[in-house]
């Protein structure tokens, strides 16, 4: 396994070709902690509906979960 990559493509093509467990040797054990605040709900939409969302929402140069967050917290204040 090489000691460094010159840039992640080069790394991605390494473990693309490789498997991990051929190279367990070189792995440590890390412990880390994650702290989940915000969390994502997925909601269904009609075609029609997701199309218009989306035209209204490009126009406003924004993404179509910011404009529907918008409304939804605009209706629930």
């Amino acid at each position: 396994m090489p000691e460094h990559f010159a840039s992640l493509e080069e790394a991605g093509e390494f473990w693309d070709t490789h498997d991990s467990a051929d190279y367990e040797e070189y792995m440590r054990e890390v412990e880390c902690e994650v702290d989940i605040k915000h969390r994502q709900f997925l909601i269904s939409l009609d075609s029609d509906l997701s199309r218009k969302v989306s035209s209204i929402a490009q126009a406003k140069g924004i993404s179509s979960e910011t404009l529907v967050n918008l409304w939804v917290q605009e209706k629930a204040s």
